[in-house]
């Protein structure tokens, strides 16, 4: 069984991610062996990539606020870990950043995961996490987060909390009412002492 220093070692000397490596750029996500909420998004964005911290944007403030937690928490509590379908900034596509790369995760999340003994919930945030962690599930993204409760105790799917995701909110207001206080509730008593 690998360490994760020897994991996140080989991810930087992996060919896949030379070009990053090779410009100083670390794989991004956090993994601590005390953490009891796993964080699967798309991968980091600019400012996460620039400021080397996960979800440190509007999306992360947003996330936060879904998940009824402040910074301290989120960051230092050793509670939640945050691995990504990928660890690096994928680049600007036509419209909005480039998916993450293929066969990313398959390679590093279940080396990563087997030192994660105490993972109760993994919330999966958008279409690649969730067709990756629910191989199973065939419905759209709407409608699989719309199910959520098909998927508990061990998953919870959400979708990006994006300002962009603006319009999907106005549309989809059961999110609001129903989910957000759901997944409060569970990450609530998860992390109760």
């Amino acid at each position: 069984m690998s360490t994760l220093p020897q994991i996140k070692n080989a991810i930087m000397c992996d060919p896949q991610n030379r070009s990053f490596t090779e410009r100083g750029i670390e794989p991004l996500f956090s993994a601590p062996t005390t953490a009891r909420i796993n964080i699967v998004g798309q991968a980091p964005g600019t400012k996460a990539e620039q400021t080397r911290l996960y979800w440190n944007d509007q999306s992360g403030d947003r996330l936060r606020e879904w998940l009824g937690v402040d910074r301290e928490v989120f960051y230092h509590s050793g509670l939640f870990a945050v691995i990504p379908m990928d660890f690096y900034y994928p680049g600007k596509g036509k419209s909005g950043d480039l998916p993450p790369r293929k066969g990313f995760a398959e390679k590093w999340h279940s080396q990563i995961l087997a030192d994660l003994p105490h993972i109760e919930l993994t919330i999966l945030i958008g279409q690649y996490a969730q067709k990756y962690y629910l191989p199973q599930n065939k419905l759209n993204v709407t409608e699989t987060v719309k199910n959520y409760r098909i998927f508990l105790p061990h998953f919870l799917p959400l979708v990006h909390p994006s300002p962009r995701n603006q319009l999907w909110l106005a549309k989809n207001p059961w999110f609001v009412q129903e989910v957000i206080p759901a997944l409060q509730q569970r990450v609530k008593q998860i992390l109760a002492p």
